[in-house]
């Protein structure tokens, strides 16, 4: 055996959190695509056969109230606020990320007032953010000004209305400092919204701790709500009278069978509710919530960094130098759950890793992702892609 195989052996054999892995559905492969897609959480196929065959299929229209249906998206959200940092009614399931983020972020324009006429967008985000921001500055009549996070405090000013900002860069995996740049945005009297899809799940966040005003998120990466699965809106408890959502529809008025003809929203985090929720979609997401349970996020970010640093340290003993090159900081405050390497054929190197059950994903041009998902990835899964990678390449 070799020496990174039993440094594996001994880290596994003292993992706090390697009983989770039994509440997955897995096999063989080593599965390192748990930020893009996490794995079905062995408690969701019964429950949405329960759902579809009793609360749909005999309950039908009574669900809305005997199964709560009605009050999911409230429910889901309070089951997710944890896990982000946030205390209850503040987080509403619903809709994808893009909708969510059009509508925090046109809400924060709104909230920021007339005077405010720009808008600053991350730069490097994931593209879907930034056509998004780009369309919300030209329905609002701002302009928008695309910076790196590390030159929003010295891009602000007293024009800024609002700053959207990924917490986890999906190409490198670097960690942005959430809290000193919500400081500076809060100092700068512009409102902060925060995309979470890279790091809900796979580290603490803090939303209320640090004062973020607005935040988004995917359900479907560390959250293993599965493909397609809604995405959640939060709001900050002190902000909540101020939200005024571009999509005002019948599920957030005050009275939504009352079905007047001028809009009232309703009071609370629900404002961020649009039409009839996914309700298959989003109780498959309640039950595969469950495996949360007992979980504290700051065990899950402890083994997330130990198997980064053990995957990097994997990779520096096995693959030959030079053939690969780390985009993913060293420094664990600058870390998210995901290692990115560069290599100069990484389509075709992906491709074959996955041959081999070594799953992961590639962005073009020339990037491995590995995301790593504590639940249920170990050590010993850790070293053996290491391995695999550097068989592959030679």
């Amino acid at each position: 055996m070799s020496e990174p195989a039993s440094r594996a052996e001994k880290l596994d054999a003292v993992d706090q959190l390697a009983a989770k892995r039994s509440e997955f559905v897995l096999d063989d492969v080593v599965y390192l695509d748990g930020n893009s897609l996490g794995a079905l959480p062995a408690a969701v196929p019964g429950r949405v056969e329960d759902v579809v065959r009793r609360q749909w299929g005999e309950l039908r229209i009574r669900s809305w109230d005997e199964s709560g249906w009605w009050t999911a998206p409230e429910r889901i959200g309070d089951r997710i606020a944890p896990l982000v940092g946030a205390a209850p009614g503040q987080i509403v399931v619903g809709d994808s990320t893009s909708v969510n983020v059009f509508k925090a972020l046109v809400a924060a324009v709104r909230m920021a007032g007339e005077g405010r006429d720009e808008v600053l967008v991350d730069a490097t985000t994931f593209p879907t953010d930034g056509y998004i921001a780009e369309s919300a500055a030209r329905l609002t009549g701002r302009t928008l000004r695309p910076v790196t996070p590390a030159e929003v405090p010295s891009a602000l000013n007293d024009r800024t209305a609002a700053v959207l900002l990924n917490h986890v860069d999906y190409r490198t995996g670097r960690l942005h400092d959430l809290p000193a740049l919500t400081a500076a945005i809060r100092g700068a009297g512009a409102v902060s919204v925060w995309d979470l899809c890279h790091s809900a799940g796979a580290l603490p966040v803090g939303l209320d701790e640090h004062g973020v005003d607005l935040a988004v998120g995917c359900t479907y990466k560390y959250l293993n709500g599965g493909p397609g699965s809604p995405a959640y809106l939060y709001v900050r408890q002190g902000l909540q009278d101020r939200f005024d959502s571009p999509l005002p529809g019948w599920n957030s008025h005050a009275e939504p069978f009352g079905m007047r003809a001028s809009y009232e929203p309703g009071s609370g985090a629900l404002r961020g509710r649009v039409g009839t929720p996914d309700i298959l979609s989003m109780l498959a997401l309640e039950a595969a919530l469950e495996v949360w349970d007992g979980v504290p996020v700051e065990a899950v970010r402890a083994k997330s960094l130990a198997l980064t640093d053990f995957f990097l340290e994997c990779v520096a003993e096995y693959v030959p130098e030079g053939r690969v090159e780390s985009l993913t900081p060293l420094a664990h405050a600058e870390r998210g759950s995901q290692v990115a390497l560069r290599c100069d054929d990484a389509g075709d190197v992906m491709r074959r890793l996955i041959d081999r059950g070594v799953v992961g994903d590639f962005r073009a041009p020339d990037v491995l992702r590995f995301g790593f998902t504590p639940l249920y990835v170990g050590f010993a899964d850790v070293e053996r892609a290491a391995r695999v990678l550097a068989e592959v390449l030679g």
